[in-house]
């Protein structure tokens, strides 16, 4: 008798928010360095794009009215207003297709996004990054020299924002020390990779017993 096939593993999502300037980009570049079998779902916005940055792989920079009629149609995961300017959202059905074909993805988005997820998708492993402290965020953000002083201000105003919301995230990393956080989100990622949920333990243990024979008994 032909045995039963088990059904495949299904992908995580992993959520990392925080606020701007934080420092989440260059985490999850360094966790996609050490573990290239991750995705990274790439988001949408309105905002224009920043010197360095790529389209289709930094975000995809699409127009407000685009925007506005993928969130109507139900082509976005998630998606907000950030800072009370710019739209972000995450395509849904790239994220959709990686997960039922168990391939893990790293998704980068705000506060706002990360309610959204939860709500969606429960199962996902929800990673917010802060700063040490409030003047080592707002030093980065003037270190980036892409906005100027009213927009670093509303970028701390949101912030502040953020900082209340997280207790709703299931991890809380500090980025101060870089080598530090990186390692960090990679045991979030790989310890939520062995959770019996995810790691086809049913299988093994069926494996296992089958080869005891008699021995087990």
């Amino acid at each position: 008798m032909s045995e039963t096939p088990t059904a495949p593993r299904r992908g995580m999502l992993l959520v990392v928010a925080g606020p701007s300037g934080v420092g989440k980009g260059t985490l999850i570049r360094e966790l996609l360095e050490r573990h290239p079998e991750i995705e990274w779902s790439v988001s949408c916005t309105t905002r224009d794009h920043r010197p360095g940055e790529t389209p289709g792989e930094d975000y995809h920079f699409i127009s407000d009215d685009e925007f506005m009629r993928m969130a109507e149609q139900g082509e976005l995961l998630e998606w907000a207003l950030v800072h009370g300017i710019d739209r972000y959202g995450t395509p849904r059905a790239p994220v959709d297709e990686a997960l039922a074909e168990g391939r893990d993805v790293v998704l980068e988005i705000d506060y706002q996004g990360a309610r959204s997820v939860r709500a969606a998708m429960p199962e996902a492993v929800m990673v917010f990054v802060a700063p040490p402290d409030a003047e080592a965020l707002r030093e980065r953000l003037a270190a980036r020299r892409t906005e100027d002083d009213c927009a670093v201000a509303r970028r701390m105003r949101s912030a502040r924002i953020e900082f209340g919301s997280m207790g709703m995230f299931e991890y809380v990393l500090v980025n101060d020390q870089l080598s530090v956080a990186c390692d960090e989100l990679e045991a979030v990622y790989l310890a939520e990779r062995l959770r019996t949920r995810r790691c086809g333990w049913r299988e093994l243990q069926r494996r296992l017993l089958a080869g005891m024979g008699d021995e087990g008994r």
